[in-house]
């Protein structure tokens, strides 16, 4: 089974999900190897026997939908926005809750993959936020993903030292203990976290939030229609001034409205009304 073939396999059926060929390009050779897999799984010649196979099991389509989610994480990933989070916008945040008699920071991480966004985000609170504003409120974290796979890992929080190689010493040392060859996160820092398998294009939690971060997911893979859709959804989950994090090479689909780009950086925006 060439590559063009499976190339040529994957342009006809994308648009059936709504996902869009740009999105994959770079890894698709990684859902091809899982298509083979199943393909041969299911005793079949080919992808244009697979192709009539879908047309004649619907059920398939659900498999077929699952080969396609991307599960590429680690902690920190791309420093300069956790920084700008951690210096800046999570105190900002913080303050003007205390200010109106709020008590607590609503946070969405959204296609968590393996909890690896959530727990950076907990890390630096609890390490660098909290003591800078000097009052210790909660940072509740919902954390959502359609892979139940992944969600297992995050909810155990345990990882390999690839996983940290972006995540500074200090903070590697004040929140993670060593189990054999691996890093735990420790307890502390695993509290106020709700990992929830959700499918982000039918479901999204219920709520209001201060902060959201969609990265790399939404904006990455899916046809720019459902991208509309879903950052309008998305934008009415925020709390009025609140932040809206995407990939810092991804950009916002024509007509999203309600928010703007937050001091000029590049993938974070703040909702106005």
């Amino acid at each position: 089974m060439k590559n063009l073939e499976c190339t040529e396999f994957l342009q006809y059926c994308l648009p059936r999900l709504r996902f869009r060929w740009a999105g994959f390009r770079k890894v698709h050779e990684q859902v091809c190897n899982r298509l083979i897999r199943r393909i041969n799984e299911i005793g079949l010649s080919g992808f244009s026997s697979y192709k009539a196979y879908l047309d004649d099991h619907p059920e398939e389509w659900r498999i077929f939908d699952s080969m396609f989610q991307i599960t590429i994480s680690r902690f920190y990933r791309d420093r300069g926005v956790f920084e700008v989070l951690s210096s800046k916008i999570l105190p900002s945040i913080a303050r003007n809750i205390l200010s109106s008699g709020g008590n607590a920071l609503n946070c969405w991480s959204a296609g968590c993959c393996s909890g690896e966004e959530a727990y950076t985000l907990q890390i630096l609170w609890k390490v660098r936020v909290v003591p800078a504003i000097h009052q210790d409120i909660p940072l509740r974290i919902t954390a959502t993903d359609i892979n139940p796979d992944v969600l297992k890992r995050a909810r155990e929080g345990c990882y390999s030292g690839s996983s940290l190689r972006d995540l500074p010493k200090e903070l590697i040392q004040q929140a993670f203990q060593m189990t054999g060859k691996f890093y735990s996160v420790r307890k502390p820092f695993t509290e106020g976290i709700d990992f929830r398998e959700q499918d982000i294009r039918v479901q999204l939690p219920e709520g209001i939030f201060h902060l959201i971060l969609c990265r790399n997911l939404v904006l990455t893979y899916f046809e720019e229609a459902l991208q509309r859709e879903i950052v309008d959804r998305i934008v009415e989950k925020l709390s009025h001034g609140g932040i809206f994090v995407i990939g810092i090479h991804e950009s916002l689909p024509k007509g999203a409205a309600n928010i703007i780009q937050y001091d000029n950086i590049p993938g974070i925006f703040r909702k106005v009304d």
